[in-house]
């Protein structure tokens, strides 16, 4: 049972320092007093049902354990069943409506990736990655800091969001340039050269395709969207986050409209699609 195994962790992380349930104790006290809150309190007889019958702490006394015992919150989260690194795919369980920003995935730590690939991989050639990976490895993320920008956001599409159908079908996770956040005019070869942009409006978030029209805002869905074109005021109704510069989608799952869960069977845009 992972909570007794959580119980024995924090039991020896306890020993390890050289704590007493009292010492524990009168740590949370202070802790209590500094946050104006009692809930941070662990006395010896809870402290002794964690340790030891499975008791699972509260999210104030989890952090009070964190910190008296000099530990990652994530690490002792892990402890009981509860792996934030999981998130990103976790997130595929459930389909949120409407379009967001995402950051679920803030809290991992680490992430796997390819540590190794095949010499005779060229990236010229179309390839078949698995095929490529020769070895698989946990990166933590500190690791990747040199790859950080602040100038990235992340998004999500909803799954009742089909403005950009069938470029962008619903489930689609964005990477937003936040840094290109002015819509730019022209005309484009091809709907693939044409700048995507993730906006949000008093509504929610949306992803379209935007033409500016004094002060308003054209949000223009695909051509073949049942969406209807919008025409918002800017930046009062509708501000331009930043231009879609990647995407990450699952092909091959599409699934009649009814059969969605949470589906609306009034809603316009289903009813258009099927």
């Amino acid at each position: 049972m992972a909570s007794l195994v959580a119980g024995n962790n924090l039991r020896a992380s306890r020993e390890r320092l050289g704590l007493t349930m009292r010492d524990v104790e009168s740590a949370s006290m202070r802790l209590a007093a500094r946050h104006g809150n009692d809930e941070f309190v662990i006395n010896p007889s809870r402290l002794s049902d964690i340790e030891t019958k499975g008791l699972v702490p509260s999210v104030y006394r989890l952090y009070t354990l964190a910190i008296v015992y000099r530990c990652d919150l994530r690490e002792i989260l892990s402890w009981y069943g509860v792996d934030l690194n999981l998130a990103a795919s976790d997130l595929k369980l459930t389909l949120p409506p409407k379009s967001h920003c995402s950051k679920a995935v803030h809290g991992a730590s680490v992430v796997q990736m390819p540590t190794r690939l095949d010499p005779s991989f060229d990236s010229r050639r179309t390839s078949h990655l698995s095929r490529m990976v020769e070895k698989w490895g946990v990166v933590p993320f500190t690791y990747l800091a040199q790859f950080a920008s602040d100038k990235y956001t992340y998004g999500y599409i909803g799954s009742e969001d089909f403005t950009m159908y069938p470029l962008l079908p619903p489930g689609t996770f964005l990477q937003v340039d936040e840094s290109k956040n002015k819509v730019l005019q022209g005309m484009w070869r091809s709907e693939i050269e044409r700048p995507i942009y993730f906006v949000e409006t008093r509504e929610g978030y949306t992803c379209s395709w935007c033409m500016l029209k004094g002060d308003y805002l054209v949000l223009q869905p695909h051509p073949l969207s049942p969406v209807q074109v919008r025409v918002l005021r800017h930046p009062q109704d509708a501000e331009v986050i930043g231009q879609v510069v990647g995407i990450a989608l699952k092909l091959g799952d599409w699934r009649p409209v009814e059969s969605l869960p949470d589906s609306k069977p009034d809603s316009k845009e289903r009813v258009a699609l099927n």
